[in-house]
This record gives structure tokens, C-alpha cells and sequence, in this order.
């Protein structure tokens, strides 16, 4: 049956002469990622229309005007008002984040599905008050993660979802570390157990577990679990090699995180590591031992200092395999309050923070290969109610 019925729009087109230049300027200055630029752009490219606000529904927000009491509001344009109220609701200064837009920034995180409800349609609301809203600054937009050449299906229980993860018994950092450095900034990426597997094994196991546990065993083996001292007349060309690519990667780091390029940053821990590892291997302090301890001390001091660097860079993204290394060195965990200054500067000797003669804690290796048997089962655990 049809029947007419009276709604509430949002008039685009009165607010678009105020919300294009907006959308020009701020997705300039908060470098926004290219899907998102390109979702919005389509969206204003043949002129805003007016975007009806309410539904003929029972369930959700009832629309607050007697007119209209039988109606609610269409989600997306109450539930961005949501992020305000929130805050309201969490503190009483919520103006001074919300109505601040000289020394606040606003970065929201999506699926690309929603990205238009961000970069339109609430920008359009606030704008329209006419108030000093703090807008959007940069929008990070996801594609899509799709599962073993299909689709991730939680009704059919084809895919592996967080309450999975946990039964699987692989530690929280491996699902961390895959699901992030896998992230479709750009693209649609995939989930496969194979890719899976290869990675936790290539990657964190031979390469960023590598470096910590022969490291610190060296230490605890040949040194009596302290660390030597660092002589600087040791100093060679593969030192200052060493000490070069740690200020290059540690800028690139901080440009990442500053763009919000959380894959590329977390890519430039791996690859600092990839060089405390040839590092060590070139240098080979096991030889060193017996032809020349005071070298032999200064490599692993440095490979030392290295892996507690490489622990405060993975801290973002493991804090569970950062904690561990932080217990193995016996440091402090560097975990910071709201009040602290952070201490990551390109600039800073990172050789300097661990003094010789301290004593490290008890050495494990913190990452287990993941064995072919095991993807297979895992592939089957997963592949739906169907199979």
C-alpha cells in the first residue's frame, strides 16, 4: 500500500557553498587518504541534493518535534552526534574539544562505507550552525578485508572474528601485527592462513623474535646477563652505518604516524629491524668473543639498546610483545601518562639508555612458528557450517 508521509531534510545545496571550500582546504591539510577524497568528491561532483533525515520506523532516536513524533531519526545523522554527546557525557569541558577548532584536531578511523556521513554530511550540520565547531582534520578510510577468496561471514561462520581469535591459542600480538601491517589503506587485502602464517614466521618470528632473543641470550650466555659497556673507540663503519639507519628509520617513523600511515610506519619497525639483524650477523660477536671482547661487548650493548628501541616503536601496535621485551631487558615499560612529553626523538644516542652493568631478566623467545598442520586445521576450524 502507498500512502504519502511528510519527512525532515538536511539542506545540502544552502550549506554546499560553505562546505566545498571547506572540504578543499581541510582534506589538504589533514592529508586525507586518497579513497576518501575520491568517495567524497563523487558525492558533491554533481551538485548536493537535500538528504531526508528521518524514517517511518519504530526502532531508533525518536525525532524530538510533536510534528513528527512518530518518526525517528536516520541514523547517520544522529549517530555523528553521538561522538558530542559523549564527550558531554564523559566531561563537562567538552566544548573546549568540540568548540575548539584553533588547538584541536579531529582524525577519525572507517570503513569506506561511511566515509561520505564524515566528509558531507556531518561536516554540512555542524557548518550550518554557523557555531566555531571543531571539524574534521584527516579521515583514515579503510577497503575491504575479505577472507580466503571470499567474504568474511559471521552468520555462516566462515571467517575467523576477535571471539575466534582467542580459542585459536596464537598470542594477541601476532593477530595484532597481521591484521595492521595486512590494513586495506589502498586496496581491498586478504585474509588467508597461509599468508597468515607466513608472515608470523618470516616476519616476527625469523626477523623481529630473531634479534631480540639472540641478542639478549648473548647477553645472558657470554656476559652473565649484563650489559657490557659500549666503547666508542670500537666505533667502525658498520657502527656508523648501524647508528644511521636507527636516526633514518626513527624519522620515518614519526612522518608516518604524523600522516597517519599506520601500515608504512609499522613496516619501517620491521625494516630496522631486518638491520640489527644483518647488523648481527655481519658483526658476529660469537667470534668476536675470543678475538676481541671489548668489540665483542660494544656489538650486543648496541643490539641490546636496538631491541629496547624496537620495543618502544612496536609499543603502538604490540604492546603485549613490547611488555615482554621490557620484562626480559628488566627495564621500565616506557608507557607514558597524559602529562608526559614523548621521548621518541631521531636525534637522542639510542645507545645511551641501557647503562653497561645492568642486569637484564630471564630470556624466552616470545614468537613460535606456526606449523603447515596447523594452517590446514585452522582453514577447516573456519571455512563455514556449510563444510
Amino acid at each position: 500500500m502507498i500512502k504519502s508521509t511528510q519527512h525532515l531534510f538536511l539542506d545540502l545545496p544552502t550549506i554546499s557553498s560553505s562546505l566545498e571550500p571547506w572540504i578543499a582546504q581541510s582534506s589538504v591539510d589533514g592529508f586525507w587518504s586518497s579513497n576518501s577524497l575520491q568517495m567524497t568528491k563523487a558525492w558533491i561532483r554533481d551538485g548536493l541534493k537535500p538528504r531526508c533525515i528521518t524514517r517511518d520506523l519504530k526502532w531508533g532516536i525518536p525525532v524530538p518535534l510533536e510534528k513528527f513524533k512518530d518518526k525517528v531519526l536516520y541514523v547517520w545523522f544522529d549517530a555523528p552526534i553521538g561522538y558530542v554527546s559523549i564527550t558531554a557525557a564523559y566531561t563537562d569541558s567538552w566544548e573546549s574539544w568540540w568548540k575548539n577548532p584553533q588547538n584541536v584536531e579531529l582524525f577519525q578511523f572507517m570503513g569506506k562505507d561511511n566515509v561520505p556521513f564524515h566528509t558531507v554530511i556531518f561536516p554540512s550540520m555542524l557548518l550550518g550552525t554557523g557555531e566555531p565547531w571543531t571539524l574534521l582534520h584527516h579521515i583514515s578510510t579503510t577497503e575491504y578485508l575479505n577472507y580466503e577468496a571470499g567474504k568474511f561471514s559471521k552468520s555462516r561462520g566462515i571467517g575467523v572474528f576477535g571471539d575466534d581469535a582467542q580459542t585459536t591459542g596464537i598470542p594477541c600480538e601476532v593477530w595484532r601485527y597481521y591484521l595492521l601491517v595486512n590494513r586495506p589503506e589502498q586496496s581491498d587485502t586478504e585474509f588467508t592462513w597461509s599468508d597468515f602464517a607466513s608472515k608470523n614466521n618470516t616476519e616476527l618470528l625469523n626477523n623481529l623474535g630473531n634479534l631480540v632473543n639472540r641478542s639478549l641470550s648473548f647477553i645472558v650466555s657470554r656476559f652473565d646477563s649484563k650489559i657490557p659497556p659500549i666503547d666508542q673507540t670500537k666505533f667502525g663503519p658498520r657502527e656508523e652505518e648501524l647508528i644511521q639507519q636507527v636516526k633514518l628509520h626513527v624519522t620515518l617513523y614519526i612522518e608516518d604516524l604524523e600522516k597517519v600511515k599506520i601500515k608504512q610506519a609499522l613496516q619501517t619497525v620491521m625494516s630496522l629491524s631486518r638491520h640489527g639483524n644483518a647488523y648481527l650477523q655481519d658483526r658476529k660477536p660469537w667470534v668476536l668473543y675470543k678475538e676481541d671482547p671489548a668489540l665483542c661487548g660494544t656489538v650486543i650493548a648496541l643490539c641490546a639498546c636496538l631491541v629496547r628501541l624496537l620495543a618502544v616503536l612496536s609499543f603502538p601496535y604490540m604492546p603485549a610483545f613490547s611488555r615482554k621485551v621490557f620484562a626480559q631487558l628488566n627495564v621500565a615499560s616506557g608507557e607514558l601518562t597524559d602529562e608526559d612529553e614523548v621521548p621518541l626523538d631521531p636525534a637522542v644516542v639510542f645507545f645511551e639508555e641501557l647503562p653497561a652493568g645492568h642486569t637484564i631478566g630471564k630470556v624466552a623467545p616470545i614468537f613460535r612458528q606456526i606449523t603447515e598442520d596447523e594452517v590446514k586445521a585452522l582453514r577447516e576450524k573456519f571455512a563455514g557450517r556449510s563444510h
